[in-house]
C-alpha cells in the first residue's frame, strides 16, 4: 500500500477524527471509505454535474460522431475562416 500526505482544512481533519473515534476505525480506514465513495457523488444533489444533467445529450439535430470529428465538422461549416468586412 502506498502513502500520500495531504494537507486538510481544520473542519475536515476534525471531521474524520470524530468520525474514526465514533466507529473505532482509524483516519486511514475513513478516508480511504470517502475516498471510494467518492466518485458516485457526481449522481448527489450539490455535485456540478447534477446541475447540468438535465441539458446532457438535450441538443438534437448534431452528428453522432461530433466530439470526434469536430475538427472535420468545423472546418465543413466554414468555422475559423477569414471572412470580408
Amino acid at each position: 500500500m502506498k502513502t500520500l500526505t495531504v494537507r486538510l482544512p481544520e473542519s475536515l481533519a476534525a471531521s474524520i477524527e470524530a468520525e474514526s473515534r465514533a466507529r473505532k476505525l482509524s483516519k486511514s480506514d475513513v478516508v480511504r471509505e470517502r475516498l471510494e465513495r467518492a466518485p458516485s457523488a457526481a449522481h448527489e444533489p450539490n455535485s456540478p454535474a447534477y446541475a447540468i444533467a438535465d441539458l446532457i445529450g438535450s441538443v438534437d439535430g448534431l452528428p453522432a460522431d461530433l466530439s470526434a470529428r469536430k475538427q472535420h465538422y468545423l472546418r465543413a461549416t466554414g468555422y475559423g475562416r477569414k471572412r470580408p468586412r
